[in-house]
């Protein structure tokens, strides 16, 4: 019997000895979304926002948003923000005019007590992402045991000292009763973990009221499965770099 997300979310020890590569999100360091396409930049943040969330109340929470991310894909709004399951309290809601601001405020985030929590979302290729840029992210989340997760669009998967790398894009929710819109679902892929867990495909859809992921809705009478036995290589060509 598979592990309630939730709990594969929370850094239980037990998933650690499963070895659930969804379990190193909990992991202090850096680790890297990349939406599939333009078209699932939302969802790749959204998927962000959701870790972040998860298992985590009244922590200090930071999101950084690269004002071209805005204007691609449009900025935040309240009333969506509270359709995840977010509170104004929660979140501390930053804009940034251009990666170099976004990596600086994430490094003082980063230093500031009281942050346990930061995501930075940005829009296209960028020089100022680098290698340079990732060891100093992720040195400063490690020593402050913090999580730091760079959602981007627009950009190829490329090497870094991340802990965990993956491809995300949307996915089709299960209606409600009355063909009511479902959970907001995500296909997430884990491309590079730097500690050799299995590269696999879930699906998984957002619970606001418990603020955490959960397994596909039945079908009926039976659950529908998780996608863990696709291989990363599909259709799509991705595969695990660096």
């Amino acid at each position: 019997m598979p592990l309630p997300l939730s709990a594969q979310l929370s850094g239980d020890p037990a998933c650690s000895r499963a070895g659930t590569p969804l379990g190193a999100l909990s992991t202090p360091g850096v680790h890297e979304f990349y939406a599939l396409s333009g078209a699932d930049a939302v969802s790749t943040h959204g998927f962000a926002l959701g870790v972040m969330l998860s298992g985590r109340p009244g922590a200090g929470l930071v999101w950084v948003v690269h004002d071209l991310t805005g204007m691609e894909t449009g900025r935040p709004h309240g009333a969506g923000l509270q359709e995840m399951g977010i509170q104004p309290q929660d979140l501390l809601l930053v804009r940034a005019r251009n990666i170099a601001t976004l990596l600086g405020v994430g490094e003082d985030a980063l230093r500031t007590p009281g942050v346990e929590a930061v995501l930075l979302s940005a829009w296209g290729e960028d020089r100022a992402l680098n290698l340079t840029a990732g060891r100093r992210l992720g040195l400063l989340a490690r020593t402050g045991n913090k999580r730091l997760f760079l959602s981007r669009a627009a950009a190829a998967p490329r090497a870094s000292p991340a802990e965990s790398r993956w491809s995300i894009q949307s996915a089709a929710s299960t209606p409600l009763m009355a063909g009511a819109p479902g959970r907001p679902a995500f296909s997430a892929t884990l491309l590079r973990h730097r500690r050799g867990a299995p590269l696999r495909t879930w699906t998984m859809e957002w619970d606001r009221e418990a603020r955490s992921f959960v397994e596909p809705a039945p079908v009926s009478g039976r659950l529908a499965a998780l996608a863990a036995q696709r291989p990363v290589a599909g259709p799509t060509g991705l595969r695990r770099t660096g």
